[in-house]
């Protein structure tokens, strides 16, 4: 295996970011093989040497790659100081320490690849590269052939003029129009910041695809690993990743505990998670298939994964034993019970006091 920075082992095994390990090494916090590391730029063998951190051994994960759904509402970044949801919550069930391949803004949701490989996020992400972004926008007013131009013009962002976009007009809906965008660079808001140098307002707007990697069959909030094919066409096209993995067995599985835990009750778009924590394994199928899965997954959970027509085959069995319990409450208060009784308040019992009479005479002689 090739010499890597330490730092990027140490990023690559989960333990901090690239500048965050920066200073662990710096403070004399890391070891390679018995020998305390402070210098940037040492180079090392993942696979033979020995790395400590703070006296504890630590080796490099597998590398991870996965397309995450990100919905409206949560930022685009691993942690946040105004607390607001990141995509960090949404992908713990990963398994290892991921971060995004670019950014998408608060309000903007879509596909978003994420990595622990910082040589695949780094070639993705290069301008020169020109990896495509494909954008679905819905914007204010009828968007006409003639203002389509205006729309594939360069703008100037902090002072750089941006690539040329390719445009694709939808359809009209109302006095909305949905455009199809293409953009190989990915600068700040540059989406929005088309509209307002067009004059139409973007109301609305999600990636769907990128670098050929679509989202399609994702809800907002979950995720998935890249399929073999996926990663063989990345490589073919980009060069990354330098070597291609299968990804787990789980892959299935674990996607559908992801949107279990996403953000619930953000109120940013995006559907509750309490429903899809509640929803029996086998309804993933209908998780894919939109609306109608989640209606159909929540009656799924109330009838304990039975159809209704089993259910109702079943309602009429207590009705048919209401019966039989009746007659044995009847049985419970047999006349043989009542008896009972009478015998113990019997006439002998209650005789008892015609001695008494001879008592009396022996109070009187006292008198």
């Amino acid at each position: 295996m090739a010499l890597e920075r330490l730092q990027k082992v140490l990023a690559r095994a989960g333990i901090a970011s690239r500048r965050a390990a920066e200073e662990l090494i710096v403070k004399g916090r890391v070891r390679v093989d018995g020998r305390v590391v402070s210098e940037l730029g040492t180079r090392v063998d993942a696979r033979r040497a020995r790395i400590e951190l703070d006296g504890k051994s630590i080796s490099a994960q597998d590398l991870v790659y996965v397309l995450l759904h990100k919905p409206r509402g949560v930022m685009c970044t691993l942690s946040d100081p105004e607390g607001r949801p990141t995509i960090a919550e949404l992908l713990r069930g990963v398994g290892a320490r991921v971060v995004p391949v670019g950014r998408l803004d608060f309000h903007t949701s879509g596909a978003l690849l994420c990595t622990n490989d910082g040589e695949f996020a780094n070639v993705l992400m290069h301008p020169s590269r020109g990896a495509p972004k494909v954008y679905v926008a819905k914007v204010q007013g009828h968007v006409e052939d003639a203002n389509l131009r205006n729309w594939e013009q360069s703008i100037e962002i902090d002072g750089r003029s941006t690539r040329p976009a390719l445009v694709r007009r939808l359809r009209f809906e109302g006095d909305k129009t949905w455009l199809e965008l293409t953009l190989r660079e990915g600068r700040n808001r540059q989406v929005r910041r088309l509209g307002e140098a067009t004059g139409f307002l973007v109301m609305r707007l999600a990636r769907i695809s990128h670098a050929g990697v679509s989202a399609e069959g994702l809800r907002p909030g979950q995720w998935r690993h890249l399929s073999v094919d996926e990663l063989t066409a990345l490589k073919k096209e980009f060069g990354v990743p330098k070597r291609i993995h299968p990804p787990p067995a789980s892959a299935e599985s674990v996607r559908a505990s992801s949107y279990a835990v996403r953000p619930a009750n953000r109120g940013h778009g995006s559907r509750s998670a309490v429903s899809s924590q509640r929803r029996a394994p086998g309804a993933e199928r209908q998780q894919e298939s939109g609306d109608r899965g989640e209606s159909r997954g929540s009656r799924a959970q109330g009838l304990g994964g039975r159809t209704q027509r089993e259910v109702a085959v079943q309602r009429p069995s207590p009705q048919r034993t209401a019966p039989a319990q009746r007659t044995v409450s009847v049985q419970r208060t047999a006349p043989a019970q009542r008896t009972v009784p009478v015998q113990r308040t019997a006439p002998t019992q209650r005789a008892a006091p015609t001695r008494g009479p001879r008592a009396r005479p022996v109070r009187a002689r006292k008198r």
